[in-house]
This record gives C-alpha cells, sequence and structure tokens, in this order.
C-alpha cells in the first residue's frame, strides 16, 4: 500500500488571502500555541458543493463521503499541451474505463509543467470543452478531480474578467448535474496505476458551498 498526497498546500498565495496567525509561545512560558487560519473555501484543493452555483442548492455538508471516497479510474493527459483545448475524444481515448459511480481524476501533470504559485500556472493551463463536460457527465461519475484549471474563464478572473456562466462548462453541465467537483490537485503525476482509491473528503462546514480538503490516494487496495 502506498499513500500518495494530492493536496496543493494552504500557504500564501496570490490569488487567495491566505493567514495564518499565531498565539502562544510555548518558550515564553504560555502553555499551548494556536493558530488561526483565514483562507478561501475555495482556494487550493477544495470541494464544490451545488450551493456554488445554484440558488437554494445543497451545501457542502451534504456532500455525502461515498461521493468522495472510494474506487477513481485516472484519466492520463500528460501530452496534452499549454493552453489546449481537451475535447470528448481526448477523454475517452484516456479513460481505462470502468463502472459509472466511481470517480474520476483527470491528469495533465499541470504542476510539473508550470508552477501554481504563478499567473502561468492559470493562464497558460489546458481547458475543457462543452461537448469533453458533456462526456464527463455522460459517465456518470460520483466526482470528478481535476488537477489543472479546467473551464478557459478560470484564467481570465485572474483580471477580472467575467464571461456568461455557460463558459464555466464543468460547473454547468458536471456540478449542476450534481456531479462533485474536486478542484485544483497536484502531483497526480506519482499515481502509478489505471485505478486508484481516492479519499477528497472536504472540511464539514455546515452552510459553505464549497469546502478545502486534504486529498490523497491509496494505491494498492484497487484493481
Amino acid at each position: 500500500m502506498r499513500l500518495i498526497d494530492l493536496s496543493m498546500p494552504i500557504a500564501p498565495h496570490f490569488r487567495w488571502r491566505t493567514q495564518l496567525s499565531v498565539t502562544g509561545d510555548i518558550k515564553a512560558g504560555d502553555q499551548f500555541r494556536v493558530s488561526r487560519l483565514d483562507g478561501a473555501c475555495h482556494g487550493f484543493s477544495h470541494v464544490d458543493a451545488q450551493a456554488h452555483i445554484l440558488a437554494d442548492a445543497p451545501t457542502i455538508e451534504s456532500t455525502a463521503l461515498e461521493r468522495v471516497v472510494g474506487p477513481c479510474r485516472i484519466l492520463r493527459l500528460h501530452d496534452v499541451e499549454p493552453g489546449a483545448a481537451i475535447g470528448p475524444e481526448q477523454l475517452a481515448a484516456a479513460d481505462p474505463g470502468g463502472p459509472a459511480g466511481e470517480m474520476l481524476l483527470l491528469s495533465a501533470a499541470w504542476d510539473r509543467k508550470r508552477d501554481w504559485n504563478t499567473p502561468a500556472f492559470w493562464r497558460d493551463a489546458p481547458w475543457l470543452t462543452r461537448e469533453a463536460a458533456q462526456w464527463l457527465a455522460a459517465c456518470k461519475p460520483s466526482a470528478i478531480a481535476f488537477d489543472f484549471p479546467q473551464d478557459y474563464p478560470i484564467r481570465l478572473l485572474l483580471d477580472g474578467i467575467t464571461v456568461p456562466f455557460e463558459q464555466h462548462v464543468t460547473h454547468d453541465v458536471c456540478l449542476r448535474a450534481g456531479i462533485t467537483l474536486v478542484e485544483y490537485l497536484v502531483n497526480t503525476a506519482a499515481l502509478s496505476g489505471a485505478r486508484t482509491f481516492l479519499c477528497a473528503a472536504p472540511l464539514l462546514v455546515p452552510g459553505a458551498d464549497g469546502a478545502p480538503a486534504r486529498v490523497y490516494a491509496i494505491e494498492g487496495i484497487v484493481t
């Protein structure tokens, strides 16, 4: 059995205001050191709830653990070029096959091509076409995980540019349909097989439209 951490560290980042403050100094005689974290629910590796895009929709505490913990098949897209559109044909060719209801992980090994602490990670990323999102939805997965900013408009947000919502294709097609999205993974190139056991449980934050997750794979228990 092998554990592989797929989580983006929660640390100061140009996209998200993130602050770790500490009170207490044990060397000075305090009994405890206590940290406080101020950060975004949709920053770093995280899970989206439908309330992220739909009014009166389920919030993150409604995400059942069995939707985000379990068997997962890996679609290897390591040859995709920066800035390239990924269509359904590429997804179908990369899909090792498996039953409906299990998770899908799209691995472009993007963090090995661009540093996630730089704008290039977001501006140069490959992205999914609407047809690709529809192909994913037709697979009926419980969740889809990505190691790259999967919707083209995500890069535009860096410049304060907003576009019609339907251009956020995985949100509009998959999340709207109740398929959980797990975003901004790293280190997926370390996964060795076509299938793994994925754990992407979000923090239990009642009323939130998303939550950070410590995402990791357990290799050796799924064949």
